[in-house]
């Protein structure tokens, strides 16, 4: 784009040419436009959300939750059930429901494996999400 023909008269003449600098700057605007929006994102979580202070008590908790103890035992809400027949139980427990979600809350000192197995067993039941209640979760912070 920039060359001089004829002369002044002078000597040799040196501009910088730009063109090259610009041809790379402009890859490197689409290579940067491109790779902005690949950034990762979390995984979306669920949690339980606690109701506000002033709503009234729901009429029926449709809430369904695995609890595990420190001895390992399980629950389903306040029913007892066994790891064996958890699955079954889950199944009838969401035959009638649209909405497929549970939640696992465990004793804080068990190890995760037992936690995993109960999510395994609930995955393994055609749940949509599982998630993990805490006990700052429950105290609402």
């Amino acid at each position: 784009m920039g060359m001089a023909v004829g002369g002044d008269g002078g000597g040799p003449k040196s501009d910088i040419n730009m063109t090259p600098m610009i041809d790379v700057l402009l890859v490197l605007i689409i290579i940067f436009m491109v790779i902005t929006p690949l950034t990762p994102k979390g995984l979306e979580a669920l949690i339980p959300q606690p109701p506000p202070k002033d709503a009234p008590p729901p009429e029926v908790d449709r809430t369904v939750v695995i609890i595990i103890d420190k001895d390992r035992r399980m629950m389903l809400n306040t029913e007892s059930v066994t790891e064996a027949n958890l699955g079954e139980r889950l199944i009838e427990v969401f035959k009638t429901r649209a909405e497929r979600v549970c939640f696992v809350k465990a004793d804080p000192d068990l190890e995760f494996q037992y936690v995993a197995k109960a999510i395994d067993i609930a995955k393994g039941a055609q749940m949509d999400k599982v998630g993990l209640m805490t006990a700052r979760m429950e105290a609402g912070e």
